[in-house]
């Protein structure tokens, strides 16, 4: 490659020697002299490098290429040379006018926009890799070796377990249940309506998502057994009778009552004790406090540490023992444990002899439980009828509405109305568990009023 491009330098410094390229100077090519140029500056190597011949190697090797699909050196002759043996003899044929011939030359030579958009490269095209790709292909192929390895061993996997182990869907009831098209008698059939999904198979419901989620039966029962509306006693009638007003106004004083009473215990509860009233005697004590307690302080700590000196040299003392008291007190720890094991055994072999006893003592416990369980019932059954604590509030009772003997109306025209329909179905709903009980918002005024006189009452003024 050196000694052609050598070549190529010689026949172009020649005068009279016309070279294609027009990058290249006349005044370099008659001077003959070859320019100079730092090469080793990464700048000047494309620009001043002369890659011409490897261009025109692998332009020659593409043309290889797309004409012959490979190089050429590398195809067999039979692929590059033929044998000419002349043309073949055509039979005789008609002659035709020469128009015709025209005209059939005319129609069946190509447009030249198709010749151009034909394809004639011999190089197949390039291998679409995203073709040939699978979604998670290495999972599926490790589940695939995972079912081999199984099958192998005999192990039927889980999602074919389900399918041999499906209830199979019995068809002759349906066969049997159908009636000919033509019975007048038969039932009225909504082609729009749609199936019960009931009547289809459970499995196939379950696993297509179109079970009905079961309904659990705590959302079946009511959270209170008291009645939407309840009825008033016979006593709040507009016109009632004596012993049923009187029985009224006695409940309304019980709830009177008990509410003072509440009132009365809380006020104890707070009241100020005379007797725990700081006086002078009391007050000068606390200002004198550890005052005039400092010498008795430190003698009481000297006479401390004179007992726990004495205590130390007892302990000493009593802590030393002889091999003697050691035997002994082995002996009668050892002896201590035979008595012990001695009466278990004892007790063991007594209870034998009260089994008459113990069965007395399990069934008066078995009576008490069950005696204990049918109260916790009665005290279920009682609370369903009472309000629940459902928020951080507790369910207030509305307040009685009581006339007074002397307030009692003779007719329904001289009846006042007492009370609010709405805060009675409030009421209700709270006491029958539906809603919690709430206090009303207080409103709070985020901005304060301001008064002020207009012009005009102010010129009146």
């Amino acid at each position: 490659m050196a000694a052609a491009r050598r070549l190529k330098r010689v026949a172009a410094s020649q005068p009279g020697f016309l070279t294609l390229k027009p990058s290249l100077n006349p005044s370099d090519l008659v001077s003959g002299r070859r320019k100079r140029v730092n090469k080793n500056k990464k700048k000047n190597w494309n620009k001043h490098s002369d890659i011409n011949d490897v261009e025109e190697f692998l332009e020659d090797v593409r043309h290889q290429e797309r004409t012959t699909g490979g190089l050429l050196s590398e195809k067999s002759d039979d692929s590059l040379f033929f044998l000419d043996v002349g043309q073949p003899k055509k039979a005789e044929q008609k002659e035709e006018p020469v128009e015709t011939k025209k005209r059939k030359g005319k129609a069946s030579r190509p447009l030249r926009i198709d010749l151009i958009l034909q394809h004639d490269s011999l190089i197949p095209p390039a291998k679409d890799v995203l073709a040939y790709q699978q979604p998670n292909a290495k999972k599926l192929r490790r589940i695939a070796q995972k079912a081999e390895q199984l099958a192998a061993k005999g192990v039927v996997p889980r999602r074919q377990r389900q399918l041999l182990n499906r209830r199979p869907v019995d068809r002759t009831a349906k066969k049997s249940a159908t009636e000919a098209n033509n019975n007048p008698d038969r039932e009225y059939y909504d082609i729009w309506g749609q199936e019960s999904r009931e009547s289809a198979d459970p499995w196939y419901l379950q696993q297509m998502g179109k079970k009905h989620v079961k309904r659990p039966e705590k959302l079946n029962e009511k959270p209170s057994v008291l009645p939407a509306v309840e009825v008033i006693a016979p006593g709040g009638s507009y016109n009632p009778d004596f012993l049923s007003h009187q029985a009224l106004l006695q409940e309304a004083h019980d709830v009177e009552v008990k509410k003072q009473k509440q009132e009365d215990k809380l006020e104890r509860q707070l009241a100020f004790n005379k007797e725990e009233k700081a006086t002078e005697e009391t007050v000068l004590r606390e200002q004198v406090e550890g005052l005039v307690e400092e010498e008795n302080e430190e003698e009481e700590a000297a006479a401390n540490d004179d007992e726990e000196e004495v205590a130390v040299g007892a302990i000493a003392l009593a802590e030393k023992k002889t091999e003697r008291q050691r035997k002994r007190e082995r002996a009668e720890k050892i002896k201590e444990q035979q008595r012990l094991a001695t009466r278990k055994q004892t007790d063991q072999q007594q209870q034998l002899f009260q089994l008459r006893s113990i069965k007395a003592s399990i069934k008066q416990r078995e009576q008490k439980t069950k005696a204990n369980q049918i109260k916790r019932k009665a005290k279920q059954e009682a609370q369903k009828s009472q309000p629940r604590r459902l928020g951080k509030l507790k369910f207030q009772p509305q307040d009685l509405e009581v006339q007074l003997s002397n307030e009692l109306a003779g007719s329904l025209r001289q009846l006042k109305p007492e009370g609010s329909i709405l805060k009675d179905r409030f009421k209700s709903l709270q006491k029958r568990n539906l809603i919690e009980p709430r206090d009303r918002a207080k409103f709070k005024r985020r901005l304060k009023v301001k008064y002020v006189e207009k012009r005009a009452f102010k010129e009146i003024t």
